[in-house]
C-alpha cells in the first residue's frame, strides 16, 4: 500500500465523529485458553461443556440488548418482545463460520427485518441469578420455555468423565466447523471479569491487538496491504500477513482498530508464533 494511501486513512479516522463511551457489560469472560499442564490438574466431572459459539456475544439487561462493551444493539422489536425482565447472557448467532454476517446485522443503526429473521439468541446464563451455575441452568430453561420463541434458546451443556472425552468432544466441534469449547465450573457462581471457573479451550489460540500501521504488498499484492503492523495488550509489535482477504487487502482495517489473530503458542522471544490475521472486532 502506498504511504500516501495509509495518511491518507489516517486522516480520514481523525475526522470521524467520537462515539460516546459506554460502561462494558457486566458479563464473565472466559480465562485464556488451557494448556496442556492445565488440563492435567483440573478434574473435568466438575465441568460442563459446551460449543463455543462464533457469534457476537449480547447482554440483555432486562430491557434493552447491549453489546460486550455496554452500546445498545438495535433489534426488530418482535426480536426481543416477551422477553424476561431479568438480565440474560448470550450470543447472537447464526451459524458455524457466519460470524461477518451477524457482526454486519448486530451493528446496524437501523435494523433490517429479513436479515434479522436469521439471527437466533443463543443463551448460556443469568448474570444476576445467585445460584450455582447448574441451578442457573434449571432457571434459565423454565424461563426460555414460557417465553417460547423459537429464535431463543439455551445453549446445550453436557457433562465429561475424563480428557479423552474432552478431546473427543473437541474434535466433533472442529470437524463441523465449530471455533473450540467453554468448560464452566457446575457449583460456580456468576462472577464479573475474566473467571478461572469459565475456561476455553481450543485447537488454537486467539488474542486482540491493535492496528499501528501498515506494509506494503509485493507480487501479486502489489499496490495493496501486505501486513498489518499491529500491537498486543503486552505491548509486543509484530506482523500479521496471513489470513486477510483480498477484500481487506484492498480496504485495510483502520489504524487504532482492534483486530482479533490466531496463533499457535509462542516463540523463544514470547512472541505469538505463526500469527495470522482472524477478524476485526467491532465491540
Amino acid at each position: 500500500m502506498p504511504p500516501s494511501d495509509s495518511l491518507l486513512l489516517a486522516s480520514s479516522i481523525a475526522l470521524l465523529p467520537v462515539m460516546v463511551s459506554a460502561a462494558p457489560a457486566p458479563l464473565m469472560l472466559a480465562n485464556d485458553a488451557l494448556t496442556d499442564t492445565d488440563l492435567a490438574s483440573l478434574d473435568l466431572t466438575r465441568y460442563s461443556v459446551s460449543e463455543k459459539l462464533d457469534g457476537v456475544r449480547a447482554y440483555w439487561n432486562g430491557q434493552q440488548l447491549l453489546s460486550r462493551s455496554g452500546y445498545p444493539i438495535s433489534t426488530p422489536g418482535w426480536f426481543t418482545r416477551g422477553w424476561p425482565a431479568i438480565p440474560m447472557d448470550g450470543e447472537l448467532w447464526i451459524d458455524r463460520g457466519r460470524f461477518a454476517d451477524v457482526s454486519a446485522i448486530s451493528r446496524s443503526y437501523t435494523p433490517d427485518d429479513t436479515l434479522w429473521r436469521q439471527v437466533h439468541y443463543r443463551v448460556f446464563d443469568l448474570p444476576a441469578h445467585p445460584a450455582t451455575f447448574e441451578q442457573r441452568q434449571r432457571v434459565l430453561q423454565q424461563q426460555l420455555e414460557q417465553i417460547d420463541l423459537p429464535w431463543v434458546g439455551i445453549v446445550e451443556q453436557t457433562q465429561l468423565k475424563d480428557r479423552a472425552q474432552l478431546e473427543a468432544y473437541l474434535a466433533r466441534v472442529s470437524a463441523l466447523g465449530g471455533e473450540g469449547v467453554i468448560l464452566q465450573r457446575r457449583n460456580a457462581l456468576y462472577r464479573i471479569g475474566r473467571s478461572n471457573d469459565q475456561l476455553k479451550y481450543k485447537r488454537y489460540q486467539d488474542a486482540e491487538a491493535t492496528v499501528t500501521g501498515y506494509l506494503p504488498g509485493s507480487g501479486k499484492y502489489e499496490g495493496m496491504l501486505g501486513a498489518l503492523q499491529v500491537e498486543n495488550d503486552a505491548g509486543q509489535r509484530f506482523r500479521l500477513g496471513s489470513g486477510l482477504s483480498d477484500a481487506q487487502r484492498r480496504d485495510p482495517p483502520p489504524l487504532g482498530s482492534r483486530v482479533t489473530y490466531r496463533y499457535n503458542g509462542l516463540t523463544a522471544n514470547q512472541l505469538p508464533r505463526f500469527a495470522r490475521f482472524l477478524r476485526i472486532r467491532h465491540d
